[in-house]
């Protein structure tokens, strides 16, 4: 049986209710065809998070590794093509969950300065917007714990030649988070449709081993 092991973040920092982790647990144990949703509620600890979904992935061996979290100020579903070896923490103001703050440290010494996702990015954007979904690449993951955790799991998969692919989704504001007072006049997007574009991206990944040619257009750089 194919299986597909999704993560979400905790909430972490100014975000009390984390959409990643509410879109993990509405797809935890379904099925899209015959693959099965595996989903891991994961800390917003700086290498702990790597830690826990190395261990994740050992216990459900998936096919398929789709990584989800919060990016605040996007007003769409965004699929990363890149993460770095490189964290920064302090630029927006934030400490994980475990009190650690990094600047400037890697994820790996020595490791290389970034991986690319292997997902079909080009499709599982075409997939979410041809059912009214706004989604789009994105080229900056950040410098925070999604990036980190996004170029651990990489890495490891690298490392270890794991025949897995694997990537990242972040996911907006959920409009009880845009709705505060230090959030007022931020996008947001209900888990209902975050939910649908994430599975509708999870199908157009197990239904495209390579990524389709055509173009997928910007309007933002993101």
């Amino acid at each position: 049986m194919t299986k597909v092991l999704l993560t979400g973040f905790e909430p972490f920092g100014h975000t009390p209710t984390n959409p990643a982790e509410s879109v993990a647990r509405a797809l935890d144990g379904t099925f899209i065809g015959e693959a099965e949703i595996v989903a891991r509620i994961v800390p917003c600890a700086f290498f702990e998070c790597i830690e826990f979904v190395n261990a994740a992935i050992a216990e459900v061996q998936p096919d398929l590794v789709i990584m989800m979290g919060e990016y605040g100020g996007r007003s769409m579903i965004t699929v990363e093509r890149i993460a770095q070896n490189f964290n920064d923490g302090t630029r927006y103001q934030l400490v994980d969950n475990a009190g650690k703050v990094l600047q400037g440290q890697p994820t790996v010494a020595d490791g290389p300065a970034a991986y690319y996702t292997t997902l079909p990015l080009r499709a599982m954007v075409k997939a979410m917007r041809a059912s009214g979904i706004p989604a789009d690449i994105s080229d900056a993951a950040g410098t925070f714990c999604c990036n980190h955790l996004m170029y651990g799991i990489l890495h490891h998969i690298a490392t270890e030649r794991l025949p897995i692919r694997a990537g990242w989704i972040h996911l907006p504001h959920l409009p009880c988070v845009a709705a505060l007072d230090e959030n007022l006049g931020a996008p947001s997007m209900s888990v209902e449709t975050s939910t649908t574009g994430v599975k509708l991206g999870i199908q157009a990944a197990l239904e495209n081993p390579q990524d389709i040619e055509e173009a997928s257009y910007s309007r933002l750089q993101i």
